[in-house]
């Protein structure tokens, strides 16, 4: 017994390549000699190669044994070795599903894939942002950055990386060059807005000059800072105190609006705003227009022009990116048609 603990102890410390290619070629040679010195009882590989996998797991079912000396020698030798080697290497693949299970909940992890959508600064307005993109499409992968302690969710499409987003290092964890758009929440925790915006346009200008062809969208807490993030060549920005106080001036103007801004802004109920692609046979906005109106769907923007019913028998640029009004229903009947 004491022999068997020091050759476990010493197979612990065998890099896990050694030990998966001498755990796969102990099985794979004791199941061809146990068919060749028992073929009565292992007619063939595959018996072989059952019997050896249930005595090295412990399992044991008893279907199966052999009954000639040869073959109770190969069957000691799993005992005393099989049993120990298959023993360690299953632990190690424990101990490597553990590993990765905690390395994500810490934000220890690096993210290869691409077209994925980071978001920058957690905060109740970010976790509003992620069920949001869930709801818009459930294959998109979501990658979070902060220096939270743990992953404020774990979930299979969603990763956490920990660290300072205005960091090189984490910019190459979360592989940002390769992503589809980047969110840079402002920072709750700081009580004064100039400073909270200092910190975004940091981290934003850290974007920019590692990955400046990929779309960035921040959060801006006073409208004046904006031409300071205009500067860092920033894609797009969202006011946020400006956006709530003109929300709640026209509710108090028009009673009721805020549902249809809210409609518009979130996927839970109602009708929406939806992207559509290009049809061959659209020439004019005129005919987008009227086929969509059949569809159910109201053409309102091409891009951030809303003037579209003042330009029906303009041509359509090719470049165009035309947004209708209706349901989701209606949205995924025209893609499919289109």
């Amino acid at each position: 017994m004491y022999l068997l603990k020091r050759i476990v102890r010493k197979m612990v410390h065998i890099s896990n390549i050694v030990l998966f290619i001498a755990s796969l070629l102990l099985v794979l040679t004791t199941s061809l000699l146990i068919v060749l010195v028992e073929s009565e009882n292992f007619p063939t590989f595959f018996e072989g190669f059952w019997w050896v996998m249930t005595t090295v797991t412990t399992v044991g079912y008893g279907d199966y044994y052999p009954v000639t000396m040869a073959g109770r020698i190969i069957a000691i030798f799993l005992y005393i070795f099989g049993i120990g080697l298959v023993g360690v290497v299953i632990g190690k693949v424990v101990d490597g599903l553990a590993m990765f299970r905690r390395k994500k909940e810490e934000g220890d992890i690096v993210y290869k894939e691409k077209n994925h959508y980071v978001i920058i600064g957690w905060s109740q307005k970010a976790k509003f942002a992620v069920n949001e993109m869930l709801q818009t499409s459930n294959n998109i992968e979501v990658v979070i950055i902060d220096n939270l302690e743990k992953a404020p969710i774990l979930a299979e499409n969603i990763h956490y990386i920990r660290g300072h987003a205005s960091e090189l290092a984490t910019l190459e964890k979360a592989n940002i060059s390769k992503a589809q758009s980047v969110l840079i929440f402002a920072d709750d925790t700081i009580n004064d807005d100039q400073l909270s915006d200092g910190k975004t346009l940091l981290i934003a200008s850290a974007i920019e000059s590692f990955a400046p062809e990929v779309h960035t969208i921040v959060e801006v807490m006073e409208e004046e800072h904006i031409k300071n993030f205009e500067f860092m060549k920033v894609d797009e920005f969202i006011v946020s105190t400006e956006t709530i106080s003109s929300l709640f001036v026209r509710s108090a103007f028009r009673k009721g609006i805020s549902n249809v801004y809210g409609q518009l802004l979130r996927r839970k109920y109602g009708d929406d705003l939806y992207y559509v692609p290009l049809s061959k046979g659209w020439k004019t906005y005129r005919d987008a227009f009227n086929t969509l109106l059949e569809q159910g769907a109201t053409l309102i923007a091409d891009r951030n022009n809303l003037s579209i019913n003042r330009m029906l028998d303009e041509s359509i640029p090719s470049d165009a990116e035309l947004y209708v009004i209706c349901d989701k229903v209606t949205i995924e009947k025209i893609r499919l048609e289109s």
